[in-house]
């Protein structure tokens, strides 16, 4: 058994553009953050927009699921999902997640209704697999740290600073590919191997 999910990694260009974005917010609210704040940073490597965690999978599994994920994904191309904004999970009466993602009018357009329908395909090739449904949608942000205490003091931090007021120039996040990662629990954090790509067909 090996714990996997399937994810879209970023390119390269936005991993540095997000690790530059990190030094420039702990730089702005290191004035603010008192010592009860304990957060942790998502390396630069470690970046991934998860589209389903699958838990404790078969090995015997993993080439039948990227026959099954191809043809899953066939009718879909690719999408552009633009890194417009910074964010936090839940809010910042209690931070828990800070995170690099589009702006509201883009969840509300097209290029969002086809990712709905891209992780719906997914989801259901995974139904047909007999792996656990996820009843959830699919929210595409980038995960760039965790805060594991002082979540009010982070969101006071994160407001008095104007980090979250600043919008965002980066490179835009482009979904053309999902990936089967493996996840290996390690005393230093979870370390990933990706295991196979799959890519959207150009259209």
């Amino acid at each position: 058994m090996i714990r996997a999910f399937l994810a879209v990694e970023p390119p390269d260009e936005l991993r540095t553009h997000l690790a530059a974005l990190r030094q420039e917010i702990t730089r702005k609210i290191a004035p603010d953050l008192s010592r009860e704040v304990r957060l942790s940073w998502v390396r630069p490597e470690s970046l991934h927009l998860t589209v389903k965690f699958l838990g404790d999978i078969d090995e015997q599994s993993v080439a039948p699921m990227r026959q099954a994920i191809a043809r899953a994904v066939a009718a879909h191309r690719a999408i552009v999902v633009p890194i417009e904004r910074l964010g936090v999970f839940p809010g910042l009466q209690r931070a828990r997640v800070l995170w690099a993602g589009p702006s509201a009018p883009w969840e509300q357009g097209e290029d969002a209704a086809r990712l709905t329908g891209l992780h719906r395909a997914v989801e259901d090739c995974c139904v047909a697999l007999n792996l656990a449904p996820d009843g959830r949608a699919l929210s595409p942000h980038l995960t760039l740290a965790r805060i594991k205490e002082g979540e009010t003091a982070m969101g006071r931090a994160l407001a008095k600073s104007g980090v979250l007021d600043r919008p965002l120039a980066g490179n835009p996040f482009v979904i053309d590919s999902i990936v089967l990662v493996k996840s290996d629990l390690k005393p230093t954090g979870s370390v990933y191997t990706k295991l196979w790509e799959v890519k959207l067909p150009e259209h």
